[in-house]
């Protein structure tokens, strides 16, 4: 599965040291989960959903609608 998070993250013009900080988490460690080197943990999961405002299907690359109907 893919995650969208880069894709996002880039959009917003943000760097992963401040999506990082959002998180509470070092920027190296936010790195290897935009890489999939390491699985999001839910409770992250659904706090980039919440802060990009987009469903957690569309975050996980389900679906294509950013929201959910």
């Amino acid at each position: 599965m893919k995650l969208r998070i880069r894709d996002l993250r880039e959009d917003k013009d943000l760097t992963q040291k401040e999506v990082a900080a959002y998180l509470h988490c070092d920027q190296s460690l936010y790195s290897k989960y935009e890489r999939g080197e390491r699985d999001l943990p839910l409770a992250l999961f659904i706090k980039l959903a919440q802060y990009y405002q987009v469903s957690l299907d569309y975050l996980a690359g389900l679906t294509d609608n950013k929201h959910l109907k």
